[in-house]
C-alpha cells in the first residue's frame, strides 16, 4: 500500500487529497480568499501561503510526510510534450517559477509537490498537464501560415477515463480508438489512437463547441469585424472568448446546472441553450469520426456535464450511429493523479524527464 499526496491548485482555491494506491482517504478543498492572493504579484509568489494550507491539512488528517511514497501536482503550463508521467526536476521548475510558457495557478502544483517531496525524501511528479501535445502533423494546419493549431485541453482527465474504458474493454489503451468529450466550464474532444491524442480542439483559447464559459469555435469574418469595430478592446475580446463567452455570455451563469434547471421549468431560451450546446459537442465528435477513419471503439463523455443525464442522453442519441456512448462522469482529477504515479510505480509506464 502506498500514502500518496495529490495536489491540484486553483486560481482561487488548491485541492488536497491523501490516497492510499487508488483509495481516497481524505480530501479537502481550501479556498483563498481574495484578499489574501492580492499581495502577491506573481502566481509563483503565492507558495508559502499555498504551502502552509496544505501543512494544515496533513495536520489535521494526522498525515506525517515521513510516510508518503510520492507527491503528485497538477501539470502547469509547460512546453508541448508528450502525455505520461514526469518527474519534477530543475528545467520544469525553472520553466514554472518564470512562468515561461504562461502565467496559471496551475503551475504551483509542481512547485509545491517538489518543496513537500524533497522534505519527504520521496519521488515530486506531474501527470498529463493540459500542454499534453500528440497531434498529427496534419492536424496542425489552420488555413493561415502563421496560425498553427495548438494543443490544449483536458489532458489529465481524457487520458485517465480512456484508459480506464479500455480495460473495461479488455485492451491496451494503445490498441483502442476512441472519441472523448470533456464537458466541464471548458469543452475538449479529442480523438484518441496509438495510446496518443492525435487530434483535439483548443479548449482555453475558444475552439470547438461553446462551453459555460467560453465562445467555442467563431465565425472568422464576424469576429475579425468585431476586433476592427473599436467597441472592444483586445484584452476584452479575449475575455470574451474565454471567461466572458458561452452561457455566460447568454444566461450570465457559468453553471449548467442553473441553465437545464430553468429549461426544465419551462424557459424556452434555456432549453435551446441546452439543445444548441448538445448539438455543437455531437458535431464536434462526429467530426473525429473522419480523424478516425470511421473505426471508433468507443464514445466516452466525462467531465462534470456529463453527470447531466438529460445533456448525455441528446449528445449519445446524434453520435451513437458512430460507435457504443459511454459515460464516465466527473473530473476524477485525484485519482487520475494517483493512477498516474501508480502506473510508474508497477513498472506499467515509464517515469518521463522534462527538458526545457
Amino acid at each position: 500500500m502506498r500514502r500518496l499526496l495529490l495536489i491540484n491548485p486553483g486560481s482561487t482555491s488548491t485541492k488536497l487529497a491523501c490516497y492510499e494506491d487508488e483509495r481516497e482517504v481524505s480530501a479537502a478543498t481550501v479556498e483563498h480568499a481574495a484578499a489574501e492572493l492580492k499581495p502577491f504579484p506573481r502566481v509563483a509568489d503565492q507558495a508559502p501561503l499555498r504551502l502552509a494550507a496544505i501543512r494544515a491539512f496533513l495536520a489535521a488528517n494526522g498525515v506525517a510526510l515521513a510516510g508518503l511514497a510520492a507527491v503528485v501536482g497538477r501539470g502547469g503550463l509547460l512546453r508541448p510534450i508528450s502525455g505520461g508521467t514526469y518527474r519534477v526536476g530543475e528545467a520544469m521548475l525553472a520553466d514554472l517559477a518564470a512562468a515561461r510558457w504562461g502565467e496559471h495557478a496551475s503551475n504551483l502544483g509542481a512547485i509545491l509537490a517538489h518543496g513537500l517531496a524533497a522534505e519527504a525524501g520521496c519521488p515530486a511528479c506531474i501527470v498529463d498537464p493540459v500542454v499534453v501535445d500528440e497531434l498529427a502533423e496534419v492536424a496542425r494546419f489552420s488555413g493561415i501560415p502563421e496560425i498553427s493549431r495548438r494543443s490544449i485541453f483536458h489532458a489529465l482527465n481524457q487520458k485517465s477515463v480512456a484508459r480506464e474504458i479500455a480495460a473495461r474493454l479488455g485492451k491496451g489503451y494503445a490498441d483502442c480508438r476512441f472519441i472523448v468529450a470533456h464537458l466541464g466550464g471548458g469543452i475538449s474532444v479529442g480523438a484518441h489512437a496509438g495510446g496518443r491524442v492525435i487530434d483535439v480542439n483548443n479548449a482555453l483559447d475558444g475552439d470547438g463547441p461553446f462551453s459555460p464559459e467560453r465562445s467555442g469555435s467563431l465565425p472568422a469574418g464576424q469576429l475579425a469585424d468585431l476586433c476592427f469595430s473599436g467597441k472592444l478592446s483586445l484584452a476584452e475580446i479575449r475575455k470574451r472568448i474565454t471567461g466572458q463567452g458561452g452561457l455566460v455570455a447568454y444566461r450570465g451563469t457559468n453553471r449548467f446546472a442553473d441553465v437545464a434547471a430553468a429549461a426544465r421549468a419551462g424557459d424556452a431560451q434555456a432549453a435551446l441553450l441546452c439543445e444548441a450546446l448538445a448539438y455543437q459537442v455531437a458535431q464536434e465528435i462526429a467530426k473525429h469520426g473522419a480523424t478516425l477513419e470511421g473505426r471508433v471503439d468507443r464514445i466516452i463523455l466525462t467531465g462534470g456535464m456529463a453527470n447531466d443525464q438529460d445533456l448525455a442522453g441528446r449528445i449519445g442519441r446524434r453520435v451513437s450511429f458512430l460507435a457504443p456512448v459511454e459515460v464516465v462522469p466527473g473530473e476524477r482529477e485525484m485519482l487520475s493523479l494517483a493512477r498516474g504515479f501508480l502506473a510508474v510505480a508497477d513498472g506499467c509506464e515509464p517515469l518521463l524527464e522534462y527538458a526545457a
